[in-house]
């Protein structure tokens, strides 16, 4: 039977289709990247945590250099730093730490964990 209605999806179209998803991503990656340069220079990741102090959240935000140390920074460049990435990422659930590389553009959870001498992980599975 002939139909005007494709049973398929053209390879083509959805190549272009990635190309241009492809392109929007390197895009934004570049621009955050170039813009927490802007904010605090030598930023290559971000840590972000939810913190409750006094019974009232807070939000830590750290500033790292490729070096792997803390670039100096000012509460206004954490702000910053943290309200570009939550406006990239909107649909990011920040009530988890997590951590951003700016290099290759991941947002991914910060899983800490804990020294094994410290017997945090049998302690919770007693309860």
């Amino acid at each position: 039977m002939n139909s005007s209605n494709p049973t398929r999806v053209l390879r083509a179209a959805q190549a272009i289709k990635g190309s241009h998803a492809a392109r929007k991503r390197t895009q934004l990656v570049r621009i955050v990247a170039a813009q927490l340069d802007q904010i605090a220079p030598g930023t290559v990741r971000v840590a972000v945590a939810p913190l409750i102090v006094n019974d009232q959240r807070r939000t830590w935000v750290d500033l790292i250099g490729a070096d792997g140390r803390a670039v100096a920074t000012s509460r206004e460049q954490c702000r910053a730093a943290h309200g570009l990435l939550s406006r990239a990422f909107p649909d990011a659930d920040w009530t988890t730490p997590r951590v951003y590389d700016a290099r290759t553009g991941a947002l991914v959870v910060n899983t800490l964990a804990a020294p094994a001498e410290l017997g945090l992980d049998t302690a919770q599975a007693a309860r």
